[in-house]
């Protein structure tokens, strides 16, 4: 890049007599800066960046871009609203605006974004469309998948845009990109010109970033509200809301779209809607329809909420992208499994094992309707609560088990540097005030991995235990440490052990005894 396209980007004129020199990188780390470099300064929650900028400077910085006013500089300095946002727009003009050289369809919601986005890929590519994807669990793009990190949130502004730009350099015409709220909060998905957005639902969940329920559902709206704002592109589809008209944030949505909407749902009037639901342990089998089309759906998908994840995938092929009825019920089927989502783990043994990535109070409980459903003996539930998050879904999350499932056992989930038996009390209280006794109806243990051979102890043929609130993740953190964990591989060793047959070895944690 050259000087004037850092102007240019950020819609700023370069003064006139400076030297449009050649900018070499891009970077928020100020450790990072060579000499050419553009550093962005940006407010972090521990740092600021623009302490860092006189640093930047020394080591070679061409311009430094930041919020606050500086003065007596001695390289050029761009003022801006939101450093992130303008962090956002110069990795997409790095990157020579991948974005609008694709159809672009963001995909937001508490829950059921992953799974809505693997639907939506399925659809797409039975359709034989070139689509890459951007998820929380991986980057696919052709035939190569890359993971997108340890933990659950939107890949940084400058992944997400090299992402993009090896999209389209690999003749991708579509992407998918799963769009968290602290991704559009922190501008994470800013400059990526979304073409279709579409929501699952928004319920209770990352209070401890947004402080306020509304601060939360007005972040998710940001996708919705960007829609008339994106970049015009040839050949595109109609920018399209797709609204679950059965979510209480369908009135918020509705507002926030000012470009043309869609709804989907079961319970109330909708334009797309499923009809004739049938659930069993194989999957989900019933009918979508609207005034133009019917079809049949039978999906592999377990749990009647993965309806309405189908429904908006769906919802946003047919209406947003034209893709016929048919097609888009054939890409449906084609999605065996999401990973770590009401994935069965079976070794053989008399009664149902799961693992489900249910980590808010609504999953959780849409998890343990869905494990009713899939047996008629006991649901033993694990799971926990992570530290340095949303303190009040801890006894939430606790009481929809004491509701929901007939034993519950409590354990760890991150704690981070919380204190783990801080965290558990918090859930027992939950529990106990919904009735239960410890060691009767819940037990608290600290170790997940022990937590789990416990659970199936308790299990008798015909049961079923579901861990909950890791699915797909490949660590859990402790202090400031991850530690390698998978719960799928953890169930496996516990279940090894229980039926005295192989199994891997039961990942070690911090709290595992020697």
């Amino acid at each position: 890049m050259r000087l004037s396209e850092i102007y240019e980007a950020l819609s700023e004129t370069i003064p006139g007599g400076q030297a449009d020199v050649e900018i070499t990188s891009l970077t928020v780390d100020s450790r990072q800066v060579q000499p050419g470099s553009c550093y962005v300064a940006v407010r972090g929650s521990e740092l600021d960046g623009h302490t860092f900028i006189a640093d930047a400077i020394h080591r070679g910085a061409a311009i430094t871009v930041g919020e606050r006013a500086q003065s007596e500089l001695k390289a050029p300095y761009i003022q801006v609203e939101a450093s992130r946002l303008a962090w956002a727009r110069l990795a997409a003009a790095w990157h020579d605006y991948p974005a609008r050289s694709l159809v672009m369809l963001g995909v937001t919601g508490t829950d059921g974004k992953s799974t809505t986005c693997n639907l939506l890929f399925q659809i797409l590519k039975q359709a034989e469309y070139k689509t890459g994807m951007i998820t929380t669990v991986n980057a696919v793009i052709g035939d190569e998948v890359s993971d997108t990190g340890l933990h659950v949130t939107t890949p940084d502004a400058f992944e997400v845009q090299s992402y993009l730009r090896r999209m389209v350099d690999a003749g991708m015409t579509h992407c998918i990109l799963e769009t968290t709220s602290h991704g559009l909060a922190q501008h994470r998905v800013s400059a990526c010109d979304f073409d279709i957005a579409v929501v699952t639902n928004i319920t209770h969940e990352h209070l401890d970033y947004h402080v306020s329920e509304e601060a939360y559902r007005q972040a998710k709206a940001s996708l919705f509200g960007g829609l008339s704002e994106s970049y015009p592109k040839r050949d595109a589809p109609s920018r399209l809301g797709v609204l679950n008209r059965d979510d209480s944030s369908f009135p918020l949505l509705m507002h926030a779209t000012k470009v043309n909407q869609v709804t989907y749902g079961v319970e109330h009037d909708a334009d797309v809607v499923a009809k004739d639901i049938e659930t069993t342990s194989t999957g989900l089998r019933f009918r979508i329809l609207n005034q133009d089309f019917e079809v049949h759906v039978e999906s592999p998908l377990i749990g009647r909420y993965n309806v309405h994840n189908i429904l908006a995938a769906f919802t946003a092929a047919v209406s947003g992208l034209g893709i016929d009825p048919e097609i888009a019920a054939k890409g449906i089927t084609n999605l065996e499994a999401v990973p770590g989502r009401m994935e069965v783990i079976d070794l053989g043994q008399p009664f149902l094992a799961i693992v489900d990535f249910a980590h808010t109070p609504n999953a959780l409980h849409q998890a343990l309707q869905a494990a009713r459903e899939l047996t008629k003996g006991q649901v033993i539930c694990v799971f926990g609560s992570a530290g340095l998050r949303d303190r009040e879904k801890r006894r939430l999350m606790a009481e929809v088990s004491a509701e929901l499932a007939d034993r519950t056992v409590l354990t760890a989930e991150d704690p981070r540097t919380e204190s783990l038996d801080g965290i558990l009390e918090e859930m027992a209280e939950g529990a106990r005030d919904k009735g239960l006794s410890e060691g009767e109806g819940f037990w608290r243990i600290p170790d997940r991995g022990e937590a789990l051979r416990y659970a199936l102890t308790l299990a008798q043929p015909g049961d079923l235990v579901i861990a909950c609130g890791k699915g797909h993740e490949q660590s859990m953190c402790f202090g400031t440490v991850e530690y390698p964990w998978d719960d799928r591989t953890a169930m496996r060793a516990a279940l090894g052990e229980f039926l005295d047959t192989k199994g891997p070895q039961m990942p070690q944690l911090p709290t595992s005894k020697p």
